[in-house]
């Protein structure tokens, strides 16, 4: 990999090289020799790191990557039902956990938009669970962020609200409810109709799915696995809640979600700018420190990039962009060996976001020297 930047680095430095001498010619556009060639040695790292990582962990499941329009890598590898042995393919569904929690997100804000809420108001406006003294002054913002101070619904406030981050899941599933009870619409009719606007013609709610190619969900290992009972129904559940962690989608659905999100198609330019704006921050524990928005993580430093992990029993995922060159970088998959712990079941995840962290910075330092 070395090798071929350094090689990348020098081509990209002869192209920055100019001479007075000889007759005069039609310019070159550098910019887009060098964009080319870039995109070029993309594709060839990603399929030898990325391949080697499905190699090494044994992965289950699909990864993409896809810079705007143009997919760069993209491998299915594995089977979507594992008793009769049907494989994954590119129109495979999955769960994808915690991802949900940036279209929760998104719901809350198209209600501010139409003047229906407003991401300051105190949740206890909405929401009768809210108006007891513990929850009185809990915020909108401060459930967007998981700065609440919630843990469960019911139980005492971990610290005084919007001086801390704790990540709650009920928390989310309280947005749901407030976009349900200012829209008058169900969390599911909301989030079809986003999914329409979006072209996600492939994504569901868990407990309202209906469909052929859904990847069913199992514990253990390929050789030795149980599936996960009644998914994906579960997911509406109180044990997750859809509006937490409820969604199934595909690769191309959020490759789809990416653009039309970070575009400006869906959220107005000032509301987007809110929606990514950091405005608390996290400790992961497994991909350590970052900034938090509204439903996504924040690299802290380089590469700029907005991302989040997902885990339901069974399918960990992982969605990221990387805005400065609209790259989409998704990582889905059916199957976790619970017993080796989340860190072992993140590895593939992990090194996949180290390798397109490194490509992204490369590509970024090229460019501001040519």
């Amino acid at each position: 990999m070395i090798k071929n930047l350094l090689f990348l680095s020098f081509f990209c430095f002869l192209f920055s090289c100019t001479t007075t001498e000889g007759p005069k010619i039609t310019p070159v556009d550098k910019k887009a020799i060098i964009d080319s060639t870039i995109s070029a040695f993309q594709k060839t790292l990603l399929e030898q790191q990325i391949d080697s990582a499905f190699k090494k962990y044994h992965f289950n499941g699909s990864i993409a990557v896809f810079k705007d329009t143009i997919p760069l890598y993209r491998r299915e590898n594995g089977y979507s039902d594992f008793k009769k042995k049907t494989k994954i393919d590119s129109n495979t569904i999955f769960a994808i956990g915690s991802v949900s929690k940036q279209f929760t997100a998104v719901l809350v804000l198209l209600q501010m938009e139409q003047g229906k809420l407003n991401v300051t108001d105190k949740a206890s406006k909405y929401l009768k669970e809210f108006q007891i003294k513990e929850y009185e002054n809990i915020t909108i913002h401060q459930l967007l962020n998981h700065t609440s101070g919630l843990n469960l619904m019911g139980g005492k406030l971990m610290f005084k609200s919007g001086s801390d981050f704790y990540y709650s899941n009920d928390g989310f599933n309280a947005l749901g409810k407030i976009v349900e009870k200012v829209s008058g619409k169900s969390y599911h009719e909301n989030a079809l109709e986003l999914f329409k606007r979006t072209g996600m013609t492939h994504s569901s709610t868990g407990d309202i799915f209906k469909g052929n190619n859904f990847g069913s969900a199992y514990v253990g290992t390929p050789s030795k696995f149980s599936e996960v009972p009644n998914m994906p129904k579960r997911l509406g559940g109180s044990e997750i809640g859809t509006p937490a962690g409820g969604i199934l989608s595909t690769i191309g659905d959020l490759h789809l979600w990416n653009n039309a999100l970070y575009n400006g198609k869906i959220l107005k330019p000032e509301t987007l700018k809110l929606f990514m704006a950091k405005s608390a921050e996290r400790h992961h524990a497994i991909f350590g420190k970052m900034g938090y928005a509204y439903g996504i993580m924040l690299n802290i430093g380089q590469p700029n990039s907005y991302f989040h992990s997902g885990y339901v029993k069974g399918s960990p995922s992982l969605n990221i962009y990387y805005p400065d060159t609209k790259t989409s970088v998704i990582i889905l998959s059916n199957i976790a060996d619970e017993e080796r712990g989340k860190g072992a079941i993140f590895r593939p995840h992990i090194e996949v976001k180290k390798i397109t962290d490194h490509l992204e910075n490369t590509q970024n330092q090229l460019r501001s020297k040519h």
